[in-house]
């Protein structure tokens, strides 16, 4: 019965043809499919469509604050005053519901940040996902100790969807057909198999919450049978059968906990805690989820500097933040086509009936939280000018479309951290261009 779960049939070779897109996101450089077999980067690969930031290969993808003397972390010592300034300046007369944390590490023995009610916490949205991950990854090290042996697991575990995956409609996934060299695009379904890689893929890049729930069941699995995973579909049901839910719920917290408090990161003010499918949350109840710009810039920083579960694990993390196409939200403004961006976005709105009012996507009028955490690497490929800096923004500004305005910030954050002075937030666009802006999880 292992097998099953474990083996995965040689990959064939793909004529690389452009497929229909479907208004997706997707991470991860396109070698993943010659370095953990990801599928669906054979087809994504042959877009002529990506910005100059898109096209770094894995072993270009590095972390730039390893070693000792780097261990930094936010202080009022290292605020920088002209950041510091510009900041306060931009976000004078804007909603208070702004929240940001911005990183300056261009030279890593002078790291400087700003921030602006940077301590505020709101719901998170698919941001969480990030720390999905960071469970996954550390299960799979304790398990799996041996750098290849991990690689391995991402790479051969064949994990099919299980009711866990199922209600998720609204994210639609690349399914990868090998004979015609395309993707196409839906939602999950029950039977559905892909490895333990893609799935992390599914997760980040398309921000299926389908795929969420099964990275994060996954990740119990690991660390509840360690080196015998992957185990059969039989022993795992009797698992979540047979343990109680109130214990179920402690250990889902754990699992996804213990690699934020190792960081050094706050988990009163950083938390994933419920699971990601409705299906899931019926099995395992979850507590209230939050973040805080500063801990999600903090959790930025851990990553450069190797400090997410390892320096192995921390690059690959990285690796699937990387933006390889479309970019959406924060990262869709054209001024930072030529940079290269980890990025990860949440969002949560609602609405009440109002008169003159009409309810869209990232346009609520009773809720309209947004959350975007990135790496901002400009221009990308590690030359000698390139500035590095990492960002956190949270916002709930009612009736606004919020997609918009984070791309709308970040191109003006960018010009911040680049001159130190304050600049005014264009906010214009095309009907085309803020419609653009909000495709994504």
């Amino acid at each position: 019965m292992r097998a099953s779960r474990r083996l995965v049939p040689t990959l064939v070779a793909w004529t690389v043809v452009m497929a229909p897109g479907a208004g997706s996101v997707f991470a991860y450089p396109f070698d993943g499919l010659e370095t953990l077999g990801i599928r669906r980067l054979a087809a994504d690969a042959a877009s002529s469509r990506q910005p100059a930031g898109a096209r770094l290969r894995s072993d270009e993808i590095t972390l730039h604050l390893l070693g000792p003397g780097h261990e930094w972390d936010l202080s009022d010592e290292s605020r920088d005053p002209g950041l510091q300034k510009a900041l306060e300046a931009v976000f004078r007369d804007r909603d208070p519901s702004y929240a940001l944390a911005i990183v300056d590490y261009t030279d890593p023995e002078h790291v400087r940040w700003a921030g602006l009610r940077e301590d505020r916490t709101q719901f998170p949205g698919s941001l969480g996902k990030v720390l999905t991950m960071a469970g996954l990854f550390d299960a799979l090290a304790r398990a799996f100790p041996d750098v290849d042996d991990r690689m391995r697991i991402l790479r051969e575990t064949n994990v099919p969807a299980t009711t866990w995956a199922m209600g998720d409609d609204f994210h639609k996934v690349p399914i990868a057909d090998p004979v015609q060299g395309t993707n196409h695009y839906r939602s999950i379904r029950k039977g559905d198999t892909f490895t333990l890689a893609e799935w992390i893929d599914h997760m980040v890049s398309a921000s299926a919450n389908s795929a969420g729930a099964t990275v994060w069941r996954e990740a119990m699995l690991l660390r509840r049978f360690g080196d015998a995973y992957p185990v059969s579909a039989e022993e795992a049901d009797r698992f979540f059968a047979e343990t109680p839910k109130t214990e179920l719920t402690r250990f889902s917290l754990q699992v996804l906990e213990e690699p934020v408090v190792a960081a050094g990161l706050d988990p009163e003010s950083l938390r994933q805690g419920t699971l990601w499918t409705k299906t899931a949350q019926a099995r395992i109840p979850g507590v209230a989820s939050l973040a805080s710009p500063r801990e999600l810039v903090r959790l930025l920083m851990r990553l450069e500097q190797g400090r997410i579960v390892d320096e192995w694990s921390s690059r690959e993390m990285k690796r699937f933040l990387y933006m390889t196409r479309r970019r959406y939200r924060y990262a869709y403004a054209p001024e930072l086509a030529d940079a290269a961006v980890y990025f990860k976005s949440g969002s949560f709105y609602s609405c009440v009936p109002e008169e003159d009012f009409q309810c869209g996507k990232y346009r609520g009028n009773r809720k309209n939280q947004m959350n975007s955490a990135a790496i901002v690497e400009s221009p990308a490929g590690n030359g000698p000018q390139q500035r590095r800096y990492a960002v956190a923004l949270i916002s709930d500004v009612l009736r606004k479309n919020s997609a918009w305005d984070h791309a709308r910030i970040g191109a003006a954050i960018d010009e911040i951290v680049r001159t130190r002075n304050a600049v005014a937030v264009d906010e214009r666009g095309t009907d085309k261009q803020m419609d653009e802006a909000g495709k994504g999880d």
